[in-house]
């Protein structure tokens, strides 16, 4: 019995081998779209690292303190900054926030835990999707018809009105998601042990789902950060310090449009300057959202 057993083992047939021969079709394949691949992120990767340099060249040559701490200066003189603008995006960015970031996260709880199914919720989701390729110069439009001219004065609360029409189907989308991705499991022993509706979201929901939330809110305010059509008809620009939120306000996507067609040498260097400034902020929260929404083990 033994022996018939180890005579079949030994003339058993030969196990293939391992190794990739080089020559197979399917390994040819593989190579060449592994080869594409390469050269077409390559080929991506060509203008955004040309932009990067000649902002970290153009730019970083006139970084200094009074970028941040002075006002942009008139056409004839030299120096100055554009701290104002740094503070007014910074405004307009948070009034956008506060003003989307209740709308859409409520509503993506509605989406998500309450009514999911529904005619509402289908349609809001289709006019979330809508929004996300919404021109942002329609929406500087639309908030111009129906606050600037309320108001009569151009001001960073239209600015940051504008904005939260941009931001909002990003929070409002994501903030959807990282509620479904939530374990049924976890809202079913919520449930189970005597938890309402309402607790189960405020307690389980919400907590569980924070980091894919707050990384849609991080990539929200880094779209809105660098927006200048809306702008142009909400929040203009000013040549001063913010004094107020009904008054127009300076911004760093304006104050670049601006500077950079000026025929003056040193308007120019500060368009870089701010460039670059606006372009780490940028950076800055798209960082933040990464950190944010890394998964936790």
């Amino acid at each position: 019995m033994s022996t018939s057993v180890t005579s079949t083992v030994a003339t058993g047939p030969r196990p293939h081998s391992l190794q990739r021969s080089v020559g197979e079709p399917r390994a040819l394949r593989s190579a060449l779209l592994t080869g594409g691949a390469w050269v077409v992120a390559l080929a991506a990767a060509v203008p955004l690292v040309s932009v990067l340099y000649m902002l970290i060249v153009k730019g970083g040559a006139r970084f200094s303190t009074e970028l941040f701490t002075e006002l942009p200066p008139a056409g004839f003189e030299m120096g100055g900054g554009f701290g104002n603008a740094i503070v007014g995006t910074l405004v307009m960015v948070a009034i956008a926030a506060l003003i989307s970031l209740p709308i859409g996260i409520l509503a993506a709880v509605f989406l998500a835990e309450l009514k999911p199914n529904s005619k509402l919720a289908a349609t809001t989701r289709f006019l979330g999707k809508v929004l996300t390729g919404f021109p942002s110069i329609l929406a500087g439009v639309f908030v111009y018809a129906a606050v600037v001219l309320a108001m009569g004065s151009y001001s960073a609360i239209a600015g940051g009105i504008s904005l939260s029409v941009l931001m909002l189907p990003t929070v409002l989308l994501t903030a959807e998601e990282a509620m479904k991705m939530v374990p049924r499991k976890m809202k079913d022993a919520a449930l189970g042990m005597g938890c309402t509706r309402t607790q189960v979201i405020w307690k389980v929901v919400l907590p569980t789902g924070l980091p894919g939330i707050l990384t849609g809110v991080m990539l929200g305010i880094a779209r809105v950060s660098g927006e200048s059509a809306p702008l142009l008809f909400t929040a203009l620009f000013s040549n001063y310090w913010l004094q107020g939120l009904r008054e127009p306000t300076a911004s760093l996507s304006i104050l670049i449009y601006n500077f950079s067609s000026m025929p003056f040498e040193n308007q120019i260097e500060l368009a870089w300057a701010a460039s670059l400034v606006l372009v780490l902020i940028v950076l800055v929260f798209n960082i933040l959202s990464r950190i944010i929404g890394r998964p936790k083990f």
